[in-house]
């Protein structure tokens, strides 16, 4: 067992943001970028908020956002940000361990990316969690890596990464209720933490929940 497979999640991500000044870019995730610019706004729950780039540019385009993660430096820098840009009042920050906090209500988007880790991590548990909160004709975005970035020292541990259509079939949601918008691996260009470019393959899942009948 390595070093931070002893650490509980809290201590582990909280001593990674901790780490250096920044852990992120804070610019937005190309994939909400791309899958929620032509939404309406409405309430949003960003699952895994990290410092807050898809919060701030959510609530930028008029959404009521609720930022949810587990390490307070990763949200007081988000809430810094977001205060600074004048957008304090559109998000609520909240320190959650996604393994057991259960979303208060429903939302009109809710978005979980690169829920990811090196330590214990139900993600299965939590995305279909995240389905749950979706409101009627709301929209679920799920993006994951599609592979292990090229510098991962994990990429070789474990099975696959799960693809769209794995994903979806693990959220086992009923069918006649859900509509596939986005199901793709999709390149990007990135930059690794020594500064090369690099092309990385988000695993892309967007669904539109049926409107109440």
């Amino acid at each position: 067992m390595t070093d931070h497979e002893q650490q509980s999640p809290a201590s582990f991500w909280e001593s990674r943001y901790r780490e250096a000044d920044r852990a992120w870019s804070g610019r937005a995730n190309a994939a909400l970028e791309r899958e929620a610019v032509d939404l309406a706004p409405g309430r949003a729950l960003d699952l895994g908020s990290g410092e807050g780039g898809d919060a701030l540019w959510l609530a930028s385009r008029g959404w009521r956002v609720t930022a949810v993660d587990i390490s307070p430096t990763a949200l007081e820098r988000g809430r810094a940000a977001a205060d600074y840009a004048g957008l304090g009042e559109r998000i609520s920050w909240v320190e959650a361990d996604l393994a057991t906090w259960i979303p208060d209500g429903e939302f009109d988007l809710v978005s979980a990316h690169f829920l990811h880790s090196p330590v214990e991590l139900p993600r299965e548990a939590i995305l279909r969690r995240a389905a749950s909160a979706v409101a009627p004709s709301g929209v679920l975005l799920i993006v994951g890596h599609g592979a292990f970035p090229p510098w991962s020292t994990h990429r070789h541990e474990g099975p696959p990464l799960p693809g769209p259509d794995a994903v979806l079939t693990s959220l086992a949601l009923p069918v006649a209720e859900w509509t596939v918008l986005t199901s793709a691996m999709v390149d990007r260009d990135a930059v690794s933490p020594s500064g090369e470019p690099v092309v990385m393959t988000d695993a892309v899942l967007t669904l539109r929940r049926a409107v109440s009948v």
